[in-house]
Order: structure tokens, then C-alpha cells, then sequence
């Protein structure tokens, strides 16, 4: 037994070397036949890579398939802190996850879109999973942006289109440079895209994936970070040891070294050669060699993907130019930089093979597969995860701002607008939207050629106005481009300067009751005038209201019985008080004529107080009208009993009406104020009109200051009103404080359009008050002749305040200048108004005290001469 133990140890020894030997051998048979036969093992790894490959795809198009679209919208208030974007750049990274378990990591990407498509300046559009839209809709950002959902887009397809992929150039760890909140990080890619037209069918588009960085490829990644920083380390201790050896080598060779040698005292000294320690490499420190990538908190990679594209050759490349010029501004030791290869003159990228198909996968399908390098903070990225702010500005668009178009009954014009490219387009708004204007600025600075710019435009295109100018300038400016034909029968010329030896002056009656107006709207209108023009109210002058309005009701209702009798001529003017207050016989045929008419109260009234009224009661009432008669144009004008001015019928009718009242002294003021508050009562009396049948009327008043000395609250009740009744105020001003309070306030509030050119700041400061002071009155003061500052409202929102150049008419309507037929159109705008011989009205005035006496006493019941209603005893 123990001879054959060592017989069967060698044997299995012999058995285990045999096996082995077949196993080496069998695996060198392998090697060589899989060396002989590759293409097979490279097929059947092809083959496998390809089957993965297209399963992955096919479960990215699966998932991105339930992709939602938010669209952030900001305000001009937007100005949020850096804490803000940080913690939204926070749930962009967290809403990226949101994905079905199954999803590939290329799908699993939230995105960022940037467009300029023509329909606004930059749309902020997310696109995400499905399951990230409760965590993406609550924004950090609060009140000031609304977050939509949106609606997929669809392009038409472009005549030319470039693409481009960026990339991070530079060094890995570096992070880009920090930009500033203040201008606006986005103002590069703004300005980018400022000059885009969209009828040449440009398109800009950015595109930015987010995607948290995955922890084996960090972990892959800074293993090769730390192992290329040893490296470096050793490779520079190496170098600095090599070259510290040939210093130390060349001192010792040199002479000044052999003579301190020999005569060195000490024995030995001069013996052997010095001992060189080469340096040690240092530590490696991680956070100095890994940067940026350190840390694992708030890391992303992201992919970077632009199109660009027009019907136009070569604005296409040229935006794309623009765009990459803007990403320079990121760029810091990391900067981005388009993928590719340029060879000469020709550039390899996004838009050739072999990319061009990977590229508008990703683009088609919104997949992330970002370069190696593309690794980023939140903080890199805060300028792009938020919508424009405050700080950035804005172009203007044709979608934002309407071009005018000379005829169009649903624009108004504005001015000219400069782009950012240096075309300059004539822009408006919208006649619907346009419910009030505020014209301010120094005199001659352009506002009120401004406003003749638009009336003459609205009235080519058909709309009603009135224009009421004190000093008539506008009159000879506005005719030569009004001088059309097919306006002429709606012009109308109320001229109260009196221009000319014998001048031709229309008519008005504010007591006629001939068109058809409500007796107690007419007395209210004339007594609420008179107050306003006179200061008057309930507390100062409450008995001259009272015997103003008594007298006023009486003779409406002579006029009311005039007109329905059949004899509109016989009816009494504003200058017939007198004769009723101081007249005994004319108060007594009147009293007695229509005392059915007068009820109970106001019977009562001359019945049982008007005797007991001393006779200096009534100096307060008639002064002002005497100052009216003492006038021979007002006279004229406001003593004939069947007065053509009927603004009412004007607005109705589409009339254009020019008012030229003719100064600003007391009895100017007056007229004024009877004018204004006609205005008024037309216009609320077309209630009885349904809203959608009300005829749009245009009101334009300049020199504000003079018209609201004499009407305050009646202007202020305009622009508080009026815009219920389709009858819509444009007012100019030089001073917005030298207007009263009540206009002030109800105007600034109310204005749909407010405008001012240069100024002093004082003047200009409460303008520039409304928009936040930007711009600054500094700006505004310093701007030239004819340029404006104005902010509109179009489709709900305010657009501006923008810079426009003031509309000269000599310019934007050249083409309708018609000077040969301005005298066609003095002829017809007076005949429009019934305009007769000044003195042909002051004899019909005269005498038409008579024909009203004529028709009381025809009508006067029999036995009214028994009922004593005069002051004889008290003025005996």
C-alpha cells in the first residue's frame, strides 16, 4: 500500500497537467479559429448591439410620447432672485425623473424651449414627462408669470434651415462665467432674434435638455479626472526633478564652484558630488482636481441643440451666426461652441452626415444624449431656466403691434416704430381697443400733429369724430389732406373766430327741442354747464341754481309746444331768460302757455317764491348771459331758434365736425362748457341705442388745459362714461398738473393710450410716474422733436411704453393731399353746418324775442291774466 501511493499521486498529478493542457490548448483552437472567422463574432456583436439598440429606441418613442408642454408667460414686473431660479432649476432636475421604470435614460430629460417664431419676441416653453406637470406648473417665480398648458406646434416646412449641436469647450471641471441677473441673461438671445420677420418665414429655436447626471458615469468620469490629474502630478515632479539634476550638475561643473572647492578649509570638502533630492509629487486635492464635478448636489448634463431656418437664402445662417455670437456671452475658462469639424470653407456639423439624422431625432422626439463634456451646475444655468425678466428688452413685433393700413376702419394710428434691424413701420392700434387717449408734451413737440395724423386716418377709413380746437390751427392743417371728395358731405365746420369782415357763423339752440331731445336732459345739461363754467354748486350759489333751472323748464316747455304745434321757428334761445325773469308780461304769456306742461312743483315755485325774490336775485343769472349777447358771433350762433349744430346726429351719421369756439376769455369758457356738456348728454342718450348698433365716435380735444378751465367735471364724467356709449375721448395736453384734480385723476386711470413728448421733468414726471419710471424722465426730456413715448393696450396687454417717431402728415399722407380742392372743402364744411352771413344772424336773432311773444300770446289760454304771477308790486 505504501509503495502505491506515490504511484497514484503522480498519476493524478499526471491526469490535472493533461487537463489543463487540453483547456490551454482548446482555448488557443478558439483563439485561432475566432481569429480566422472575426467577421462572425463582429456579426453577432453587431447583431446584438443593434437589437439593443433598437429596443432602446423603441421604448425612448414610447415614453417621450406622453410628453406634456407647459408655456411660462412673464409680466414686466418679473424679477426674481437668484434663489428663485435656482429652486426652479431644482424642479426641472427632479421633474426629469418622472418616467415609467422601464423608460431609457435618453427620454428622461426635461426641456427648455426657446422660440422666435414672429408671434412674440422669445416664447418660454417646457416640455417634460407627463408626470412632472403637477411639480412644473407651482413655479417659485409667484404671480408675476402664468404658466399655461400648451399645445403641440407645428411648423411649416422652410425653404432653407440650419441646425447646430453646442458643446462645452475648455476645460472640463471650469464653469462657464457667471452672468449677472441685471441685464437680463436672455437680452443676447432677444437681440439675436429682434431683426426676425416672420413674412420671410424666419424661425429661431433653441433647445436646452436638462438630465440628472447619472452616478456610474460621475463615478467613471472622475476616476478619469483624479487619474489624469495624478498623472500631470507625476509627469511635472519628474520634470522638475530632471531639471533640478541638470542645475545642480551644472553648478558643480563650473569654475566659480572648483575654486570655492580648493580654497575650501575643510578637509573633504571638496570630495564627492552633492546629493540631489528630487521633489515628491504633491496630493492630489479631489476638490481642486475635479472642479465643478466634485460635488454631486445639483449636477445635470444637458444637450444643447439650435434650428434656424427662413424662405429667404442666407438668414438662416446669418440667425445662426447671431445666436452663437449671444452663447459667447456664457463663456468663461467653459464656453460653449458648436459641435463639428471645419474644413477650410466648409463646416462638417449638425447638418451633414453622419449626424444630421441623430440630430433631428433628438429634435423630432425630444431624446437627451448630451456629449461626454456637457456636464453643468443649476447655478451655470440660471440665466436660461427663467422667462425674460423685468430687465430684458423686449423688440416689438407685427404681432405685438399692428402695422397701419391707411383705410382700415379697425386700426388707429400711433407713429413710426424703428426696429432694432433699422426698418421703420407705421404701427397702430386697434379702434375697439383704443377706449381713451392722453396726449402730453411741450408745445410744438409734435402731440397734436400726432393726433391729426390719426382723426384724418380714422376719417379716410370711415369713422365719426369731432375735433374741438380753441386757437383753429388744426382746421387749415387738417383740409388739405381732407380734401376728398367722397368726405366732403361729412364735414362740418363750427368757426366761432370770426374771421373775415362779414364771417359765415352756423347756428345752435342748446334749449331747441326740434331734434327730438328729452325736456329734462335739455335743462339739466344747460344748468350743469352754467355751474361748471361758473363755479357754482349746491353750498356757494344753491338760489342761483334754483332760478337757473326754474327758468330753463319753462322755456323748454315753450319749445317743446312750438315744436309740437308745428312751428319749430317760434322757439326761444338761452338769451329769452332774461326776458322771463325781468319781463313781467313775457313771464306771464309764458307761465300761462304751457302751465299744463310744468308740474306741480315748479308751478308751486313761480306761484309762492318767485314774487318773494328780490330783484338783485337774478344779476348772478344774467350777467353771464349777457356777456353771451354782448358777443356778435356767440350771438348769432346761440340766437336762432332751429340751430343745425346737432351733435348727436353727428355721431350717428359718421360725422367729422370741426369746433373751433374761438379764445379762452369768460365768455369763451362758457360756450365751451355748454358745448362739452352737450357732448355728454348726446352721448349718454344713446342708451336708447342697443350697444351693438352704437355707431364707434371719436371726441379729440386739444388743449386740454382750456377746455377743462371752463368744464371740469364734465370732461372728467367723459372719460369716466363715455366708453359705454362707443364714444371714445382723445385729449392733448402741455401740463398734466395744471389740470383739475377730478380730470386728472379719471383720465390718467382711464387712458388706454398715454403719450408724451420731451418736456421738462417736473412736466413730464407724472407721466413717467405711471410706467414705473422707466424710462426715467431724464430720457424722456432729453428726446427730440416729434418723438414720442407711448404705451397701448392690444389684444388685453400693454405694449411699451415704446419710442415712436411722431406721424408728420406732409409725410404718412402724402398721397391724400389734395390742396387745389381745400376751397371745395371750406365751401362744403360750412355749407355742411348751415354757416349764413353774420349779419343775416344777428337780425334773425333780434327779432326772434318778438315771434316768441307772437306764439305765447296765441296761445296763451283765455283768463290767464287773472293769475298775477309778476313782481309788478315789487318793482313799483
Amino acid at each position: 500500500m505504501d509503495s502505491a501511493a506515490p504511484y497514484l499521486t503522480d498519476r493524478a498529478t499526471d491526469t490535472a497537467a493533461g487537463q489543463a493542457l487540453g483547456l490551454v490548448t482548446g482555448l488557443v483552437d478558439a483563439a485561432d479559429w475566432l481569429y480566422d472567422h472575426w467577421y462572425l463574432l463582429a456579426l453577432a456583436i453587431g447583431l446584438c448591439w443593434g437589437v439593443g439598440d433598437l429596443l432602446v429606441r423603441r421604448l425612448a418613442a414610447k415614453a417621450s410620447a406622453e410628453r406634456m408642454a407647459l408655456e411660462l408667460v412673464s409680466n414686466r414686473h418679473f424679477d426674481p432672485s437668484l434663489e428663485e431660479i435656482f429652486r426652479r432649476g431644482v424642479q426641472l432636475a427632479r421633474a426629469s425623473t418622472a418616467m415609467p421604470w422601464w423608460a431609457p435614460r435618453r427620454a428622461k430629460a426635461v426641456q427648455i424651449r426657446l422660440r422666435a417664431d414672429g408671434s412674440a419676441p422669445l416664447r418660454y416653453r417646457i416640455e417634460g414627462p407627463a408626470g412632472g406637470e403637477r411639480l412644473l406648473s407651482i413655479t417659485p417665480f409667484g404671480p408675476d408669470v402664468t404658466v399655461n398648458r400648451a399645445r403641440p406646434i407645428v411648423d411649416k416646412p422652410r425653404t432653407h434651415t440650419v441646425r447646430a449641436e453646442f458643446i462645452l469647450r475648455g476645460k472640463l471641471t471650469s464653469p462657464l462665467r457667471e452672468v449677472p441677473l441685471t441685464p437680463d441673461p436672455l437680452q443676447p438671445l432677444v437681440d439675436a432674434v429682434a431683426d426676425l420677420r416672420a413674412e420671410l418665414g424666419d424661425l429661431a429655436e433653441i433647445r436646452l435638455d436638462i438630465q440628472r447626471a447619472p452616478k456610474w458615469a460621475l463615478r467613471a468620469r472622475r476616476l478619469q479626472l483624479m487619474s489624469a490629474a495624478r498623472r500631470s502630478e507625476r509627469r511635472e515632479a519628474q520634470r522638475s526633478a530632471r531639471w533640478l539634476r541638470q542645475d545642480a550638475s551644472g553648478i558643480e561643473d563650473s569654475l566659480g564652484w572648483q575654486m570655492q572647492q580648493l580654497l575650501s578649509d575643510r578637509p573633504g570638502s571638496g570630495s564627492g558630488r552633492r546629493l540631489v533630492m528630487p521633489p515628491v509629487p504633491r496630493r492630489v486635492e479631489p476638490a481642486e482636481a475635479l472642479g465643478k464635478l466634485a460635488e454631486d448636489d445639483h449636477l445635470v448634463r444637458v444637450q444643447l441643440l439650435v434650428m434656424c431656418a427662413s424662405n429667404t437664402e442666407g438668414r438662416a445662417q446669418a440667425r445662426l451666426a447671431q445666436l452663437q455670437a449671444a452663447f459667447d456671452v456664457f463663456g468663461g475658462r467653459s464656453r460653449w461652441a458648436m459641435r463639428g469639424w471645419r474644413l477650410g470653407p466648409w463646416r462638417v456639423g449638425a447638418d451633414h452626415w453622419p449626424t444630421r439624422h441623430g440630430f433631428e431625432r433628438r429634435w423630432n422626439l425630444g431624446h437627451c444624449q448630451p456629449p461626454r463634456a456637457n456636464w453643468v451646475r443649476l447655478e451655470e444655468l440660471c440665466g436660461l431656466l427663467k422667462p425674460p425678466t423685468s430687465h430684458c428688452r423686449l423688440p416689438v413685433l407685427a404681432g405685438d403691434l399692428p402695422t397701419f393700413s391707411f383705410g382700415d376702419p379697425e386700426l388707429l394710428l400711433q407713429g413710426i416704430y424703428r426696429g432694432p434691424d433699422g426698418r421703420e413701420r407705421m404701427v397702430a392700434t386697434y379702434a375697439e381697443e383704443t377706449l381713451f387717449e392722453v396726449g402730453v408734451g411741450k408745445a410744438g413737440g409734435g402731440k397734436t400733429e400726432r393726433a391729426l395724423a390719426q382723426a384724418i386716418g380714422w376719417a379716410h377709413a370711415g369713422g365719426g369724430l369731432i375735433f374741438v380746437d380753441p386757437h383753429r390751427d388744426s382746421w387749415p392743417r387738417a383740409t388739405t389732406f381732407l380734401a376728398h371728395e367722397t368726405l366732403m358731405p361729412r364735414i362740418a365746420l363750427i368757426d366761432l373766430n370770426g374771421l373775415g369782415p362779414n364771417p359765415r357763423v352756423s347756428s345752435w339752440n342748446p334749449l331747441g327741442m326740434h331734434q327730438g331731445q328729452a325736456a329734462h336732459e335739455v335743462v339739466e345739461a344747460i344748468a350743469d354747464a352754467y355751474a361748471s363754467a361758473l363755479a357754482w354748486d349746491d353750498v356757494t350759489a344753491p338760489r342761483a341754481l334754483t332760478i337757473l333751472t326754474a327758468a330753463l323748464t319753462v322755456l323748454v316747455a315753450v319749445n317743446e309746444a312750438a315744436c309740437q304745434t308745428g312751428r319749430p321757428e317760434d322757439q326761444a334761445t338761452i338769451f329769452h331768460v332774461r326776458a322771463l325773469l325781468a319781463d313781467a308780461k313775457f313771464r306771464k304769456a309764458a307761465l300761462a302757455a304751457v302751465a299744463d306742461r310744468l308740474d306741480e312743483e315748479t308751478r308751486s315755485w313761480w306761484q309762492a317764491v318767485f314774487p318773494t325774490l328780490p330783484p338783485d336775485a337774478f344779476a348772478v343769472v344774467l350777467n353771464p348771459i349777457a356777456r353771451l349777447a354782448a358777443n356778435p358771433i356767440t350771438r348769432a350762433f346761440l340766437g336762432q331758434p332751429m340751430g343745425v349744430y346737432n351733435v348727436r346726429a353727428a355721431m350717428d351719421s359718421k360725422m367729422i365736425v370741426w369746433v373751433c369756439p374761438g379764445g379762452n376769455g369768460p365768455t369763451d369758457r362758457l360756450l365751451t362748457a355748454l358745448l362739452a356738456r352737450d357732448l355728454l348728454r348726446a352721448a349718454r342718450s344713446r342708451r336708447d341705442t342697443p350697444e351693438e348698433k352704437r355707431v364707434p365716435f371719436r371726441p379729440y380735444f386739444d388743449e386740454l388745459i382750456t377746455l377743462t378751465g371752463a368744464a371740469p367735471e364734465t370732461i372728467a364724467s367723459m372719460f369716466e362714461d363715455l366708453r359705454k356709449y362707443r364714444c371714445h375721448i382723445h385729449g392733448m395736453t402741455q401740463l398734466l398738473a395744471r389740470l383739475p384734480s377730478a380730470v386728472r385723476l379719471s383720465l390718467v386711470q382711464n387712458a388706454s393710450t398715454l403719450a408724451t413728448t420731451a418736456g421738462s421733468k417736473s412736466a413730464i414726471a407724472p407721466i413717467t410716474a405711471e410706467w414705473g419710471d422707466t424710462p426715467s424722465p431724464d430720457r424722456v426730456a432729453t428726446m427730440g422733436r416729434f418723438e414720442h413715448f407711448v404705451s397701448m393696450n392690444v389684444h388685453g396687454r400693454r405694449i411699451g411704453p415704446i419710442q415712436l417717431r411722431g406721424p408728420h402728415l406732409n409725410d404718412v399722407f402724402a398721397a391724400q393731399a389734395r390742396p387745389k380742392y381745400v376751397p371745395a372743402l371750406e365751401r362744403a364744411a360750412q355749407a355742411n353746418a348751415q354757416a349764413l352771413p353774420l349779419d343775416q344772424l344777428t337780425d334773425r336773432a333780434a327779432g326772434q324775442l318778438g315771434r316768441v311773444a307772437a306764439f305765447l300770446g296765441e296761445h296763451s289760454p283765455a283768463g290767464a291774466d287773472a293769475v298775477d304771477l309778476s313782481k309788478e308790486k315789487e318793482f313799483g
